[in-house]
């Protein structure tokens, strides 16, 4: 990680740095007992973390087109994938093998990009006068009367959303269905479209996932600590870590920041986690999300606002409010947006659809729907334990503190729940074949500025 010269070298502190060090002077624990629970970390090699389901990482190749992604991570009943170049073949060093990590957040946003290209494809009358019907009103008719620009592109930009949507919701309901018969549930032949009609049959992932890429990629090898792994996903704000074999092409394991908050939760009972699991969350400094700094929508605004929200401030959900209380109605995550395509009545109206309209139609149609808008809270009161039991149990990445009047006065995140297991060392400097986290880091922003 930084050590003080580096950080002195580099002048102002970077956003890692200001988030860590306000953890760090927001607890209230004794320093013996951090220092205990870092030098457990740091002893825990990170070969020691269960396995991906099957035991093997699917990779994607850069050049392989969005529709081919789209089928890659549904027939893998997968959510993500990393990214790999395929003229590295041979090679072992990770930096020339590895674009970044894909996953459905990616592609739906992309193309959200396109969302007012797409407007003039989801009216009736478009639908109409191309012969298609109002829940696929997609390229297919467009094309067959030789429509062009922006009412042709917006057909396929919404197929393309539809064939992505379709397989992250087979993926999330383990289904084990590929693209096209998750499609089936959309209208017409969504996958159809993105397989066989420009511009997305050419499109490649390499040209979205540097585009789209909220974290930086940074991997670790087999034989490093879990405090490493740990600080990349709290303090460097990681989703998840993969992890390389020296001498090894191929990316061993993935460790998600809820794979690691369901791993604290299996510690209970042991010493060193009921020593800080019982402590209310206040004397942990939590929350580090104040109500000042919450980022909510309101029931009344449109739903495209608040993907936007999302996009804009790279975070995965908020909350949603009402009233002048701001109390807190319902969740809403990135993920949500695949349920645009999945109700005909979402589909038509997106543009117009407000959030509470599309909470109440995402929970008609099922108990299990239901839930993914309900909001998960806590109180001041709550201890860490109860929140860590609360994330891992309801398989959320949020929980929202609230007052008394249900007002939202706070956010804990996965991420903040890791931060308080740890510490970062004095001069603690993690190298990746290497390579340390500030040249990384600075690499990285310089390949999204290019």
């Amino acid at each position: 990680m930084l050590d003080a010269k580096e950080k002195e070298k580099g002048g102002e502190k970077t956003e890692y740095d200001a988030y860590f060090e306000l953890v760090q002077n927001s607890k209230k624990l004794s320093p013996s007992l951090q220092e205990k629970l870092t030098a457990a970390f740091s002893r825990i090699p990170v070969s020691s973390f269960p396995q991906v389901p099957r035991g093997k990482v699917i990779e994607i190749q850069a050049d392989t087109t969005i529709s081919d992604a789209v089928k890659i991570l549904s027939e893998s009943n997968i959510l993500s994938a990393p990214v790999k170049y395929p003229d590295a073949v041979d090679s072992t060093d990770w930096k020339e093998r590895y674009l970044g990590i894909l996953d459905y957040s990616t592609i739906v946003l992309w193309v959200l990009e396109t969302a007012d290209l797409a407007a003039a494809a989801l009216t009736a009358a478009s639908a109409t006068a191309a012969g298609v019907g109002a829940g696929a009103a997609s390229a297919i008719g467009a094309i067959a009367l030789g429509a062009t620009g922006p009412v042709a592109a917006a057909g396929l930009t919404v197929a393309a959303v539809g064939a992505a949507v379709a397989g992250g919701v087979a993926a999330d309901k383990g289904m084990g269905k590929d693209a096209p018969t998750a499609a089936d549930e959309l209208g017409e032949d969504f996958y159809k479209v993105i397989l066989q009609e420009e511009p997305f049959k050419s499109t490649q992932v390499k040209s979205i996932v540097k585009s789209y890429r909220w974290a930086p990629y940074i991997p670790v090898s087999t034989d490093s600590s879990m405090l490493s792994v740990l600080l990349l996903l709290s303090k460097y704000r990681l989703r998840n870590v993969p992890v390389i074999e020296p001498g090894n092409r191929m990316i061993k394991n993935f460790i998600t920041q809820s794979a690691v908050v369901q791993g604290l939760e299996q510690c209970k009972g042991r010493d060193w986690f009921d020593a800080i699991s019982v402590h209310p969350i206040t004397e942990l400094g939590l929350p580090f999300v104040s109500k000042d700094k919450v980022i909510s929508s309101h029931s009344d605004e449109l739903v495209l606002e608040a993907f936007k929200k999302m996009k804009d401030n790279q975070i995965g959900g908020l909350p949603v409010v009402e009233g002048p209380t701001n109390k807190i109605v319902g969740n809403m995550s990135i993920k949500d947006i695949r349920f645009l395509l999945l109700k005909q009545k979402l589909f038509t109206n997106f543009r117009k659809l407000t959030v509470k309209d599309f909470m109440n139609t995402i929970a008609a149609t099922s108990e299990d729907n239901k839930k993914i808008t309900s909001p998960i809270t806590c109180k001041l009161g709550s201890t860490l334990g109860e929140v860590i039991s609360t994330l891992a149990s309801k398989c959320v990445h949020r929980v929202y503190v609230v007052g008394d009047a249900n007002d939202v006065i706070g956010i804990i995140t996965l991420r903040d729940v890791i931060s308080c297991f740890i510490t970062e060392p004095p001069n603690y400097v993690m190298e990746v074949q290497g390579t340390t986290v500030k040249e990384l880091l600075s690499k990285e922003e310089s390949r999204n500025s290019g």
